[in-house]
């Protein structure tokens, strides 16, 4: 059963609402399951480390989940047009994995939030896919045969879902921006399942 790894890093919740809606999306496809994961806060303090285990949510992400994952979803909220340092943080980790080629040929698709509508969710999001491309990863995105794409008043855009958390960052969720995440998720599912599909025929 292809197993699609969700990583995303979450301060206030809202990429971790993403994240849901995501894996909702990877098991409506029949034959395929989500393993959520994410990664610890990156510490002011220099060498300090984290708990193995969070408080609360799902487990930190290891490097073998990466191996083991038949796709990625991989979600950040944005710092300036970029991924969170906590997620760059682990994704630089992953050199072991880069010369081993474990990802070469996996889909991969990314999602963000910001506090606002043009706070750099498309930066964002470019950024997070440059790794994966290192990777050998493919890219899967969101087709505009996806009519929330066109009809969304807030997040969404064709190279992965986004959501504008506004200021104080407690914005749920539009049913627009849901609906992208779910059909991201269906997508990089039935995109894992072909491929796995195509290597046994």
């Amino acid at each position: 059963m292809p197993e699609i790894l969700v990583l995303y890093y979450s301060r206030f919740g809202n990429v971790a609402k993403m994240a849901q809606q995501i894996a909702h999306g990877v098991e409506s496809v029949a034959g395929c399951t989500a393993r959520l994961r994410t990664v610890p806060p990156v510490s002011t303090v220099c060498e300090k480390s984290e708990d193995e285990i969070p408080e609360t949510g799902p487990p930190y992400v290891s490097h073998e989940d990466l191996v083991e994952c038949a796709a990625l979803a991989l979600g950040s909220p944005t710092r300036f047009g970029n991924m969170a340092a906590p997620l760059k943080y682990f994704l630089d980790s992953t050199g072991d994995i880069w010369l081993s080629g474990k990802l070469i040929g996996k889909p991969a698709a990314v999602f963000t939030s910001t506090t606002s509508l043009h706070g750099g969710q498309e930066t964002t999001l470019l950024s997070m896919m440059l790794p994966l491309l290192h990777h050998g990863m493919m890219i899967v995105g969101i087709p505009y045969d996806v009519p929330e794409l066109m009809n969304t008043k807030s997040g969404g855009t064709p190279y992965g879902p986004s959501h504008t958390a506004g200021q104080k960052s407690d914005q749920e969720l539009t049913t627009d921006e849901k609906q992208l995440c779910i059909s991201l998720g269906k997508r990089l599912a039935e995109t894992a399942l072909d491929l796995e599909r195509g290597r046994k025929t």
